[in-house]
């Protein structure tokens, strides 16, 4: 499974393993700048207690002596952290005084002013040396004093502590910020695609650009052409649906009529048998034709806004009412009514189709002896009307399929073209209704109703 990059995290990616390098890198930098002239401060300072001791080397008649009292060398040892020592070699190399055994200067090493400075180990002690060279007698003596290097880790470990734990502050700082930056920064692109995913399937209304930055204009102008192809594409289909069905419904009816009046004339049993099948047929196809052109007027854009109105559902029932109980009284089909008021804005025309539909849909499936129920009201602050019925019913499986256009359950009888019920689909997005398909009462049958937004 494919994991899919947000753009948020695509930017952190992009910015925080740079940041963070630049910022160890900086602590490092820092490290060093600050480590060094601290080693050459105790450098300075091995080299000052070498010049000193130099100044203790005595020539007496051509001997060289040390004279060093013994409280200055318990001063020279003092020291809170390190290990003092030190060493006097005479010209040709041989220890005059001090600690004999530290290592010499490394081979080759180039003395500056006198000085050579170098690492080495004494007992196993890591020392940090210098060694001084002093005119004695009129020739060179060497002056060695080292330290262990306690002081100096130490000092090493306080400044990378003081580097590291203000790099470390920055460091989550600098991370919150870029974090908050790009959550931010990328709050308008959020903030769009909130919009466009509130809207609905008719809405194809263009994205107003000045709500965008400046880099997704090409996006909301490329989503906004968009709409507009959909838009033209959606008008020109509902322009052929009902232009289509308006021009089929004319000769629909004349054929309708001379059917009927070549019936009323008692033809023969076989011509009878032929001219009733040619009716069944014109009257599928002249319904198949209004519900076409139902189907234009409720899809997006195909309703006047001006249609829009408050309208109560128990009106609109009533005034069907007496066209639906002949045909109901014609299958020997017991329709009923409970109605209370139920006040919808909406199209009236919309709404008396969606009823139409319902309960054209509940007396086509019902077999004689059936009891159809039309309620209308308010249940818990919202209006509703429905349809319900003790025919077959619907079986869950297939009651969103019901709703797609010219799909019919598999075996079901009845003259019908599959596209009632996704026209009371469109009706009640056109309402922003709900539309609810369960069992009857006591499990049996069909219950079919839209429920409306609450005002």
């Amino acid at each position: 499974m494919t994991t899919r990059r947000t753009l948020r995290s695509h930017l952190l990616r992009l910015l925080l393993p740079p940041v963070a390098v630049l910022l160890v890198l900086g602590t490092v930098g820092a490290y060093y700048l600050a480590l060094d002239p601290a080693n050459e401060a105790y450098d300075q300072a091995l080299i000052d207690v070498a010049i000193a001791l130099g100044e203790r080397i005595r020539d007496d008649d051509s001997k060289l002596a040390f004279d060093l009292p013994g409280a200055a060398e318990q001063v020279l040892r003092t020291d809170r952290y390190d290990t003092i020592y030190y060493l006097v070699r005479n010209p040709d190399g041989s220890r005059l005084a001090g600690d004999s055994g530290l290592p010499p200067p490394p081979h080759g090493a180039e003395p500056e002013d006198g000085v050579i400075a170098y690492d080495g180990l004494y007992h196993e002690q890591a020392l940090r040396l210098v060694a001084l060279l002093v005119p004695c007698g009129g020739r060179i003596c060497t002056v060695q004093v080292a330290e262990t290097t306690k002081k100096r880790r130490a000092l090493a470990s306080d400044i990378a502590l003081a580097g590291v734990v203000p790099s470390a502050v920055i460091t989550l700082l600098l991370l919150g910020l870029v974090w908050f930056g790009v959550k931010r920064g990328l709050t308008p692109l959020e903030d769009l695609s909130r919009e466009i995913r509130a809207r609905s399937a008719r809405d194809l209304q263009p994205i107003d650009p000045a709500r965008a930055p400046e880099e997704a204009l090409p996006l909301v102008a490329a989503l906004n052409q968009l709409f507009g192809r959909v838009g033209e594409a959606s008008a020109n289909q509902q322009r052929f649906l009902a232009n289509a069905a308006h021009q089929l419904r004319t000769p629909l009816a004349g054929l309708q009529a001379h059917t009927e009046l070549a019936l009323s004339h008692d033809p023969p049993a076989e011509q009878r048998a032929q001219l009733e099948q040619l009716r069944t047929a014109t009257i599928r196809t002249a319904r198949l034709a209004n519900q076409l052109l139902a189907l234009a007027r409720a899809e997006p854009g195909g309703a006047r806004a001006d249609a829009v109105a408050t309208v109560n559902l128990r009106s609109v029932v009533e005034d069907a009412a007496d066209e639906w109980v002949h045909r109901a009284m014609a299958k020997e089909i017991d329709l009923g009514f409970e109605l209370a008021d139920a006040p919808v804005a909406g199209d009236a025309l919309l709404l008396r189709e969606a009823l139409g539909n319902l309960i054209h849909n509940a007396l086509e499936y019902s077999p004689p002896g059936a009891r159809v129920t039309v309620r209308t009201g308010v249940r818990n602050q919202h209006p509703f009307l429905e349809v319900e019925d003790d025919g077959p019913g619907i079986p869950p499986a297939e009651r969103e399929r019901v709703l797609e256009r010219f799909y019919r359950m598999a075996g079901t009888a009845g003259t019908g073209s599959g596209l009632g019920l996704s026209i009371v689909r469109e009706i009640a997005v056109a309402h922003r209704a709900e539309i609810e398909i369960g069992a009857g009462e006591a499990g049996r049958g069909c219950r079919l109703g839209l429920t409306f937004p609450h005002g």
